[in-house]
């Protein structure tokens, strides 16, 4: 069953409890999932790659009984029509007060998994589609407007002509906005400009620490967490090559002395006292020659996510996950 993107409010998920949304405009993906899992305080997020690894991860996780007995709200992302067969299965059985979403890119009229939510009666089918400029500048001044943060229409302007009709990184650049406000500081055009153009992405430096640590149960909840944007895909690269080339010098000094701790200890710059563990598996994971063939490999999937714009979280997340399953240590 099609129904549209601002018609989610009329959903019953008593009754429409598998739901699939597809279409490039993240954000507003983004968005509506909040609005439909802000009641369940049991939200699970999966990757269908995951989920395709072991294929009873998802009916396991629908009839186990949490330990309070709480429904659960499960999404599953990057999803295509290699679900297809396992969510007929799921939509014959009765998942009781359970909700699944399932979130998938752009889908083809021809996909089967877009085909099978279409002629259901009782599962939901949702495109998103790209917003325009009158959209998002319509977003921004509601935002501000129930924030009581004044903005002249130019700064608007200037605010979603940086978003590239991206719902989500308008979110992002509102958020800077609202904080740096909550400080009684002057909102001009330079401030905004400023603002605006900051790239700093802590949840970048975390998940790549992590992925390098070969951290996997906690790089996949970063991954499955976060909703990363096209433009994080280059930034991802970029801090990856700058921890690389530090993990490199130390990891080229304990094959010299075979001694983690003096490794550590001697470091220049020294190394923060809480990054010295996860450094330190970082050292015993990688050894030298493995760390260079990386620093080539990201070379080349910066190059391919640059000519593949389109899909470059797909390429950049493949990427990761190839590296948390990669045998670097011997």
């Amino acid at each position: 069953m099609i129904i549209k993107s601002f018609e989610l409010n009329k959903i019953d998920l008593k009754k429409n409890n598998i739901i699939l949304f597809y279409g490039n405009n993240e954000g507003h993906k983004y968005q509506e999932t909040k609005n439909l899992s802000k009641n369940f305080l049991n939200v699970l997020n999966y990757d269908q790659n995951e989920i395709i690894e072991n294929s009873t991860l998802i009916l396991e996780t629908l009839y186990n009984e949490s330990l309070f007995g709480e429904k659960k709200f499960i999404i599953i992302k990057r999803a295509t029509d290699k679900m297809h067969k396992l969510i007929e299965e799921i939509c014959a059985k009765n998942i009781g007060e359970n909700v699944i979403l399932i979130n998938a890119s752009n889908l083809e009229k021809k996909s089967k998994l877009r085909t099978f939510f279409e002629k259901s009666k009782t599962n939901l089918c949702i495109p998103f589609y790209p917003d325009n400029n009158q959209t998002l500048s319509k977003i921004t001044s509601n935002y501000l407007s129930s924030r009581k943060i004044q903005m002249s229409q130019i700064n608007i302007n200037l605010i979603v002509s940086k978003c590239n009709g991206d719902r989500e990184k308008l979110f992002n650049e509102l958020n800077k906005i609202e904080n740096y406000s909550l400080n009684g500081k002057k909102l001009d055009s330079h401030s905004i400009s400023k603002l605006i153009n900051l790239s700093e992405n802590h949840n970048v430096s975390e998940l790549i620490d992590n992925c390098l640590a070969k951290n996997k149960k906690k790089t996949m909840t970063i991954l499955n967490e976060n909703n990363f944007v096209t433009e994080d895909c280059i930034l991802i690269t970029r801090i990856f090559l700058t921890k690389l080339k530090k993990i490199l010098i130390l990891s080229s000094e304990f094959k010299n002395n075979n001694n983690i701790d003096l490794t550590i200890s001697s470091a220049r710059p020294p190394i923060f006292w809480k990054d010295k563990e996860i450094v330190k598996q970082q050292i015993l994971n990688w050894k030298p020659e493995n760390i260079k063939k990386l620093i080539y490999k990201i070379h080349k999937i910066e190059l391919l996510i640059k000519k593949n714009m389109q899909n470059s979280i797909n390429l950049i997340r493949d990427f990761i996950l190839e590296q948390l399953n990669s045998k670097t240590n011997n």
